[in-house]
């Protein structure tokens, strides 16, 4: 083990991609990450192209840097085996409804009498004090309740999900930095806590940091809506052979790409000569931004903005992304052999540490291919261990 978060244990009860993103990014910072799973498996397993059940590529993504553990938490004796593993635990994550955690016996008051120290995190969608608390949630859900889909009906056409899973991964790098946070206070003052992170509160944040936008006030000094997002020119623009985003933003920005395209009278347009009136009149800036990027070709326009220090870049496919030089400069793309999958391709960590780097430290797991080391661990013997398998409520993956 490496990495900044070596020595710290996770219990990572969560399932799908939200919690396991989260446990991933956990575990890729060197903590030891168990992943307790139910017999059928973290149902993610089985979502994409796979070359055998349960070992999906979404699934290898995000499971990887963990140890698997299959344990029955309904069964008594799952339960008992979780909370000793829990004894010597730093966190537990999970991402059922807390209800169910409690059904379960599992609740903060459950783990927290085996261990006063642990970082009880709960992500699940919403916050319990309101009459949403028991409704399940899932990222299309949760995008459509904080009005994503609608801003882009605004935008013009019909509501549309974003196409990326972005309410799990945003708000599962909450949870990332909520349970560091957590745990740098029980350094600080020796005691662990109970941490939850909703969906729905979170998001809702995240998207009217930029929506609230008149309605900040009170009384409102307009509307809701970020005006300069809602544009219907704001979009990458078509060359003469492709599409440019480019993101001008200062007064020397603006003014260079004036010159760019042949258009330096607008400098001194008081519709664009300040920030203030730039965005009101955003729908005008950005027609004629659009009109003029329709004359060279992109490659032409990266080169000239580059030189004139203006935001722009080429407008990537999914495949050209995987091409994108400067990924391959930095080395963000490699290929491993996977004990079980053969080779496949992985994404490196991009953060850069320069004492303690973090890295990789396992491949995603074959459903509870660790059960047997990890219970082992936690100091059940081989009777304990058998027991549990010939139970059904854990497996031993040397037989599976």
């Amino acid at each position: 083990m490496s990495g900044p978060l070596e020595g710290v244990r996770v219990l990572d009860l969560t399932n799908a991609l939200m919690g396991p993103y989260a446990a991933r990014i956990i575990g890729d910072l060197g903590a030891d990450v168990i992943k307790v799973e139910s017999r059928e498996g973290d149902f993610v397993r089985g979502t994409g192209p796979a070359r055998h059940a349960g070992m999906s590529n979404i699934y290898l993504n995000v499971g990887r840097s963990k140890r698997s553990l299959m344990l029955d938490l309904k069964h008594p004796k799952g339960r008992a085996a979780l909370l000793r593993l829990a004894k010597n635990a730093d966190v537990l994550l999970y991402n059922i409804r807390p209800q169910a955690m409690r059904r379960l016996g599992l609740s903060y008051d459950d783990v927290r009498a085996v261990n006063p120290r642990i970082i009880y995190c709960g992500a699940y969608g919403y916050g319990q004090d309101g009459p949403y608390a028991a409704k399940p949630a899932f990222d299309d859900l949760i995008q459509g309740a904080v009005a994503m889909p609608y801003l882009v009906q605004r935008v013009g056409g019909e509501p549309r999900f974003a196409t990326t899973a972005v309410c799990d991964r945003s708000v599962g790098l909450h949870i990332v930095y909520s349970v560091l946070a957590a745990l740098f206070y029980r350094e600080r003052k020796g005691v662990g806590q109970a941490v939850d992170v909703p969906m729905f509160e979170t998001m809702a944040d995240m998207v009217l940091s930029d929506h609230l936008y008149g309605k900040t006030f009170d009384p409102p000094e307009g509307e809701m809506g970020y005006v300069r997002m809602l544009s219907r020119e704001r979009r990458p623009f078509p060359t003469r052979d492709g599409h440019v985003c480019v993101m001008p933003y200062t007064e020397k920005h603006w003014f260079a790409v004036f010159d760019a395209i042949g258009r330096p009278e607008l400098k001194s347009d008081p519709r664009f000569a300040t920030i203030a009136a730039r965005t009101t009149h955003t729908e005008e800036i950005y027609r004629i931004l659009g009109e003029g990027m329709a004359a060279r070709t992109t490659e032409e326009w990266v080169a000239v903005l580059d030189a004139a220090d203006v935001p722009v870049m080429r407008l990537n496919t999914l495949e050209t992304l995987l091409a994108d030089p400067h990924l391959a400069a930095t080395g963000f793309f490699r290929f491993v052999e996977h004990p079980s999958e053969g080779r496949i391709r992985s994404m490196a960590i991009a953060q850069r540490f320069s004492a303690s780097p973090p890295e990789v430290t396992r491949h995603a797991p074959r459903l509870g291919e660790h059960s047997v080391e990890v219970l082992r661990e936690a100091g059940l013997d081989e009777v304990d261990i058998n027991e549990l398998v010939n139970l059904g409520v854990t497996c031993d993956a040397r037989t599976t």
